[in-house]
C-alpha cells in the first residue's frame, strides 16, 4: 500500500482558507489557496495530503448538504479537481474526508422527510420516529450523532443510501482522481456497510485504495482487518506522546509500542501501519500542549521513528498555537501563508529520512534502552536496521549498550557514528543511526 511510506499533511480546508462559519451560499474559489502550499507541503517532505471535509454542508464540514458537490465557501468542483490535478503533479496523494455516519440538518433528503413526513420516500433514510419531537421542535424524533442533531444519523442498512453513498465516491474518484478516504467516527459506522464499502472499493479502484478510519480506543483490530479498513488513527499514541514528554516518563509511549508492536506474541497490531499524530483538527495544537516547548521538535522525531504513517496538521510544523477550549474553530485556523523555521526545517529532515528507510516505514518495534527521560528503540526489516534515539533531558546523556557494530550513519546528518566507549545523546535530541543496509 502507498500510505506505508507516505508522510501525510492534513488540511481543514474551510479552515484554512478562511471561509465564513456559516454556509452563506456565495460560491468563492478559496480552495485554490492549497495550490499557493505546494511546495511548502513538499518541502516539509509530506507527499500525501488528508483533506477534512470539503463538501457542501450547512456549517462546519461534517453537516454535509450535497455529496456530490464542492462547498460553494472553498469553490466550484472544477476548483478542486484543478487543485487535485496540481497535487498529483507534484507527487501528492489525496484523501478525502468520508462523513457517512450522518448528514447535516440542510440534506436534501433529511429536508424532504421534514416536509413530507409520512409521505416521504427518504423517511427510511434515517432513524426517525413520527411519535416524538427534536430539539428543533420538528414534531418527530431522529438520532443525531452523540446526541448532536445538527447531524442526522443515517440508517447504513437502508440499500438506498448505501447506493447513494457508492456512487458518490466513485464520482469523486472520477472527478478528483482521489487515492483514499479518511472515514470520519468509522467506530460508529455499520460494520457490513464497511465490509461492503471495502469490497467496492477493491473491485472499482485497485488494492492501493486506501480506507483509514478515525478510531478512537478499544482494539483496532475489529475494524482494521483484512475485510474493512487498511488503517486508522492511532489515539492511543498520541495521547502516550504528549503525555510521555510532559511527565517526563517515556515509559508511558514505549509501552504503548510495545503492546501495539513488540516483539511478543499476544502483540495487537504488528505488520499494521496506523495513523500516527501529535495533534489534528479535534484536539489542542501541540505547541500549546507541551510544557517544555524544548520538546516540540523532539516529539516530531518520536513521531517520524516509531511505527505508523506520521500526519502533520497543517501550521503545527512552525509551532503555531491554539487551545481546544477556545472551541474548535481556534483550532482551524487561516494562515495567509506557511511560515518556515528551524522546526519545519527539521520536520522536513526527519520525514525525508522515514520515506527513505525501510526500517521506519515497515520495520518491527523492540525496546533498547528505556529510563525516564531517555529510550532508544529500534526498527528492523530483512534489508536494515535503524536505532532511533531519544533524550528529553535538558542534559546529556551517555547510552552505554552492545550495539552490534563499532558504527552507524545518521540519517539525518549523513555523519559516521562511533560507538566506542558509549554514545553521548545531546540534550532534547533525536537521531536516526542507520545500523546496517544489507
Amino acid at each position: 500500500m502507498w500510505s506505508d511510506k507516505s508522510v501525510f499533511y492534513q488540511i481543514y480546508p474551510l479552515g484554512f482558507c478562511g471561509a465564513p462559519f456559516e454556509n452563506d451560499g456565495v460560491s468563492n474559489s478559496r480552495i485554490q489557496k492549497v495550490r499557493e502550499w505546494i511546495p511548502h507541503i513538499k518541502k516539509l517532505g509530506a507527499n500525501a495530503i488528508y483533506f477534512s471535509p470539503v463538501f457542501e454542508s450547512d456549517t462546519h464540514g461534517y453537516n454535509t448538504r450535497d455529496y456530490t458537490k464542492i462547498d460553494c465557501r472553498l469553490g466550484t468542483n472544477e476548483d478542486f479537481a484543478q487543485v487535485c490535478d496540481e497535487l498529483h503533479e507534484n507527487g501528492i496523494k489525496v484523501v478525502l474526508d468520508g462523513v457517512f455516519n450522518h448528514v447535516g440538518r440542510g440534506f436534501w433528503a433529511f429536508k424532504d422527510v421534514l416536509e413530507k413526513r409520512w409521505d416521504s420516500p427518504y423517511k427510511d433514510w434515517f432513524h426517525i420516529s413520527f411519535d416524538g419531537n427534536s430539539n428543533y421542535n420538528d414534531g418527530l424524533w431522529y438520532e443525531g450523532w452523540e446526541g448532536n442533531f445538527d447531524l442526522v444519523k443515517l440508517n447504513l442498512k437502508n440499500e438506498a443510501v448505501v447506493t447513494l453513498i457508492l456512487d458518490a465516491i466513485k464520482g469523486w474518484v472520477e472527478e478528483f482522481h482521489i487515492d483514499g478516504l479518511r472515514l470520519d467516527v468509522a467506530y460508529c459506522l455499520d460494520r457490513d456497510f464497511l465490509k461492503r464499502l471495502r469490497w467496492f472499493c477493491k473491485t472499482e479502484f485497485g488494492e492501493d485504495f486506501l480506507l483509514l478510519g478515525e478510531l478512537l480506543h478499544g482494539d483496532y483490530n475489529q475494524f482494521v482487518n483484512e475485510e474493512m479498513l487498511h488503517s486508522c488513527t492511532n489515539y492511543e499514541c498520541y495521547k502516550g506522546l504528549y503525555s510521555s514528554f510532559n511527565s517526563m516518563n517515556m515509559f508511558e509511549i514505549v509501552h504503548s509500542l510495545l503492546r501495539q508492536f513488540g516483539p511478543e506474541n499476544w502483540t495487537l497490531y504488528r505488520g499494521k501501519h496506523l495513523l500516527c499524530f501529535v495533534d489534528n483538527h479535534d484536539v489542542s495544537r501541540i505547541a500549546s500542549i507541551l510544557s517544555n516547548e524544548k520538546h516540540l521538535p523532539v516529539i516530531y522525531g518520536m513521531l517520524m521513528g516509531m511505527p505508523g504513517i506520521p500526519c502533520i496538521y497543517y501550521g503545527s510544523e512552525w509551532g503555531a498555537k491554539a487551545d481546544k477550549k477556545e472551541g474548535d474553530p481556534a483550532l482551524r485556523a487561516c494562515f495567509e501563508e506557511p511560515l518556515e523555521n528551524e522546526l519545519t526545517e527539521w520536520i522536513g529532515k526527519c520525514a525525508k529520512a522515514h520515506q527513505e528507510s525501510d526500517a521506519l516505514c515497515n520495520g518491527d518495534f523492540t525496546s533498547i534502552i528505556l529510563t525516564n527521560k531517555q529510550c532508544i528503540f529500534q526498527r528492523r526489516t530483512d534489508s536494515q536496521r535503524v536505532l532511533v534515539a531519544i533524550n528529553a533531558d535538558s542534559e546529556p546523556y551517555t547510552a552505554h549498550f552492545d550495539a552490534k557494530c563499532g558504527q552507524a550513519v545518521d540519517l539525518i546528518t549523513g555523519e559516521l557514528h562511533d560507538f566506542g566507549g558509549g554514545s553521548e545523546l545531546p540534550p532534547y535530541s533525536v537521531q536516526f543511526w542507520d545500523m546496517e543496509t544489507v
